[in-house]
């Protein structure tokens, strides 16, 4: 796991850098954990842009992730580490001892060979997988559920890791990547250790070509639109956005306003908010 650096031939080569992919020890993937993946586009069910800037991209296979960590009691072998395009993660493929095979996310350190196992009585190894209420207090744990049986749904990024730092009643309290402190039931399954491919956060992408890969495309300031076109343009020359703060295209506060919900339920169970990153004024990136 490490960083990749060019000469810089060209323009773009000069700032490029890309993972070593050293971690990875297959190139294909199991074929009878794929599955197509419809490209969306950044459309709705009536084929109406809802999100911009989204479409074209590479083609991709999906993998089926184990998220749910469901199969319990039974070791598994990890056989192979392999890349996902879906994710800045890396996966790991399971032979579980009656036959069945899964891919996990792969936690930093996990070596292939190594045995993983889940279940309430498993030991406090990397890659197995315990409910909450049986992970000592102070342990690095990734892909959380927040209803129990659902699956893990936070804490799946590459390099990301939350701490056990309480418990309390029916609830575990966790320190998530945020900073954001959170109370999730003690049923809840968690695995032990941090995701893998840490390293992903330093990658330069070094051209506008590797954004389009990625199925993003390209975005265009408000300011320099027209009038009909966004809040921000008109005017003479580079014009001040004429109003109080930014906004979006349909005229609601951008850069910096909170978009979460008052009174959501889920509120009750965040002992304490994320810090928040400094506010951009008006000299920010345009929307």
């Amino acid at each position: 796991m490490g960083i990749r650096s060019y000469r810089p031939y060209t323009p773009s080569t000069r700032q490029h850098s890309v993972s070593d992919f050293a971690e990875v020890t297959r190139n294909d993937p199991e074929k009878s954990l794929t599955t197509s993946k419809h490209r969306k586009k950044g459309r709705n069910n009536r084929g109406v842009i809802t999100c911009r800037h989204r479409g074209g991209g590479h083609k991709r296979l999906y993998r089926i992730i184990d998220f749910r960590r469901d199969k319990r009691d039974i070791p598994a072998k990890v056989a192979q580490i392999e890349y996902d395009p879906n994710r800045n993660a890396r996966i790991a493929l399971l032979h579980y001892r009656d036959g069945e095979k899964r891919y996990i996310l792969h936690p930093n350190g996990l070596q292939v060979g190594s045995e993983v196992i889940a279940g309430s009585e498993s030991p406090l190894e990397v890659g197995n997988a315990l409910p909450l209420a049986n992970i000592p207090l102070g342990t690095s744990v990734h892909n959380v559920e927040l209803v129990p049986g659902k699956g893990g749904q936070i804490v799946r990024a590459a390099g990301t890791s939350a701490q056990v730092v309480a418990k309390e009643g029916n609830f575990v309290t966790l320190k998530l990547p945020s900073t954001e402190v959170r109370l999730i039931r003690r049923e809840c399954y968690a695995t032990i250790g941090q995701v893998g491919n840490a390293d992903h956060r330093n990658i330069s992408l070094g051209k506008a070509g590797r954004t389009r890969w990625k199925g993003r495309r390209p975005q265009v300031r408000g300011s320099v639109m027209n009038p009909v076109d966004h809040p921000h343009g008109g005017g003479e020359g580079r014009a001040p956005i004429g109003r109080s703060g930014p906004v979006t295209p349909w005229g609601k506060p951008a850069l910096g306003a909170k978009t979460r919900k008052k009174r959501k339920l889920s509120d009750a169970y965040i002992v304490r908010r994320r810090r928040r990153s400094s506010k951009r004024g008006k000299g920010g990136r345009d929307s």
